[in-house]
């Protein structure tokens, strides 16, 4: 773009000649640029880039409040003190997806600054649809962020926010989702619980609004069932689930003790099947609560598939449980502070939701838990009249549907691979036939990644997170575990499926004189397609994308019972 459509014409006649000499990124307007020091030069990129009202700020604008990291609530209980530490001391360490990266930088005082935290997860706005992001957020300005793949982190971006509109009043409705380091992984190879309590695919998932500087925020959290369990991916759609048969209770506590301290009183929605291996999933998470005996849970099943059908077409039977779910929401109430810090009330409770994934069923639950919350907020704040559903303001409907939607895309792609399924139901309320034909495409998809390219993702999350530490001489005086050879099964039944399926096809295609023989040679080598097909079916688990590094054991061996004997002795 031309430079005075960046720089309006008035500052640019007040700066000097050497202006235009600077590089491009340096003469993006940056309003009242002038104030700042000279050391704002020698600053990263990323603390450089246009920032509305930068002048107003210090030059350490990474002391930002950290409205992305940290919940407003839990931000609302520190110190004074508090904001003056560096900036990931600030951050909660739980969703700081860099930390390994950052530890030699954070022990040199003189490099904090640039200690700069990477939340791995989603920040939408009700005015920006679909944008992934992942890095700083400046209330109710401007969004500084890297843009977040299935596959890592991509380039800086500027995103800027204006508020929604209801009733010609004008309000910021931020939707943020955090993804907990503490157990990450990707779907078939990481379920469950670890020996720490700490359980896979965690997210936390808060929605904030504010208006006239009154802020309301909104805390919700899902999670992988918190029992020993384990689902390895073996080439078949739905690889069988094997549960531990020694779960150990104290484990199962220590998750929910965690989730208690962190946010208070816990109501469990578990949406599994009652059919089936869910079905044993269920009774036993059932039965660790009952027997836990522990007043601050309450447990909420709801059997989403058999309610509202597999393919969703009754999905109006989710009233059933939001009416279920109607006194907890009261009870929890929800964050709410005036712009001059004083808080008017607390979150006093939390929904904790799970499906077999925590993704398409999830999603749609905590989004319809998030609008009666945001419904209460909004009346509250006089931005509804008294009376008013959100449903009848169309235009934010549509928006705040489709920015849940798009933060279930991001949540399913960071752990499944694909956009999540179901997000129709999310989007319009209804079950439609693209959004049948969507599921399909994204569960085939699915089935391919998972089988075929989440080994190799897992190992470089693993990598990435400090979880396997490369060993100094790891592939020179010892082999590297990302160097193991693959079972003879893995190259000869795939070659001999290819080469009986080739000449098949050719004794079809090119007749012959004698049919007979013919016909002989198409059964000979259909039966041998069928046969090494079969066997790659049945040795399934030797074809798939193994991980190589941490993961590469199942949670049912005798090394993982040693390990959770090993953390109760400690």
């Amino acid at each position: 773009m031309p430079l005075h459509e960046r720089v309006s014409l008035q500052r640019l006649s007040n700066t000097s000649i050497d202006f235009l000499s600077m590089p491009l990124h340096e003469r993006v307007s940056l309003q009242r640029l002038s104030n700042t020091s000279i050391d704002f030069l020698s600053m990263p990129l990323h603390e450089r880039v246009s920032l509305q009202r930068l002048s107003n700020t210090s030059i350490d604008f990474l002391s930002m409040p950290l409205h992305e990291r940290v919940s407003l609530q839990r931000l609302s209980n520190t110190s004074i003190d508090f904001l003056s530490m560096p900036l990931h001391e600030r951050a909660d360490s739980r969703f700081t997806w860099n930390g390994h990266i950052l530890k030699e930088l954070t022990q040199q005082p003189e490099l904090h600054r640039f200690c700069l935290p990477v939340l791995h997860g989603c920040i939408l706005s009700s005015c920006y649809k679909g944008i992934t992001t992942s890095g700083i957020f400046v209330w109710g300005q401007v969004v500084v962020c890297i843009k977040c793949t299935s596959s890592g982190f991509n380039s800086w971006l500027v995103i800027c926010i204006t508020p929604s509109l209801i009733n010609n009043r004008s309000f910021d409705h931020i939707l943020i989702s955090r993804r907990c380091v503490l157990r990450v992984g990707t779907r078939f190879w990481v379920r469950g619980i670890d020996t720490e309590g700490q359980v896979a695919n965690f997210v936390e998932t808060e929605q904030i609004v504010e208006y006239e500087k009154v802020r309301c925020s909104y805390v919700q959290t899902r999670g992988s069932i918190p029992i020993f369990w384990s689902q390895r991916p073996n080439l078949k759609y739905k690889p069988k689930i094997k549960i531990n048969a020694a779960n150990y209770p104290e484990v199962f506590q220590r998750h929910f003790d965690n989730q208690v301290y962190n946010y208070g009183e816990q109501t469990i929605i578990n949406l599994v099947n009652q059919a089936g291996s869910e079905g044993l999933l269920e009774k036993s998470f059932s039965q660790f609560i009952t027997n836990s005996q522990n007043k601050k849970m309450r447990y909420e099943y709801f059997d989403f598939h058999h309610e509202c059908g597999n393919t969703g077409l009754r999905w109006d039977r989710l009233s059933i449980l939001m009416e279920r779910l109607s006194d907890d929401i009261r009870r929890q109430h929800y964050f709410m502070m005036q712009k001059d810090g004083t808080v008017l009330s607390q979150q006093e409770g939390i929904f904790r939701t799970n499906c077999i994934d925590c993704l398409d069923r999830t999603n749609v639950v905590q989004s319809l838990i998030a609008k009666v919350v945001l419904q209460n907020q909004l009346t509250k704040l006089g931005i509804l009249d008294q009376g008013q559903q959100i449903k009848d303001c169309k235009t934010f409907n549509y928006t705040y549907n489709n920015d849940w939607a798009d933060n279930a895309d991001v949540m399913s792609k960071q752990y499944a691979g694909t956009g999540a399924l179901k997000t129709d139901i999310t989007r319009q309320g209804k079950r439609t036939k693209y959004g049948l034909l969507m599921d399909g495409w994204n569960s085939l998809i699915r089935y391919f990644k998972n089988n075929f390219s989440d080994g190799f993702r897992q190992d470089s999350m693993d990598l990435f997170l400090g979880n396997y530490i490369v060993e100094e001489n790891e592939g020179v005086v010892r082999p590297s575990p990302l160097q193991s050879e693959r079972d003879w099964k893995f190259y000869a039944i795939p070659v001999v499926f290819v080469i009986a399926t080739a000449m098949c096809l050719i004794c079809i295609l090119i007749p012959d004189e004698n049919i007979s023989t013919q016909l002989m040679y198409i059964l000979f080598w259909g039966t041998a397609s069928f046969l090494s097909l079969a066997a790659i079916y049945i040795f399934g688990s030797e074809f798939v994308d193994t991980p190589k590094l941490v993961h590469s054991k199942d949670l049912s061996t005798s090394n993982f019972y040693d390990a959770v004997k090993t953390t109760k002795t400690s």
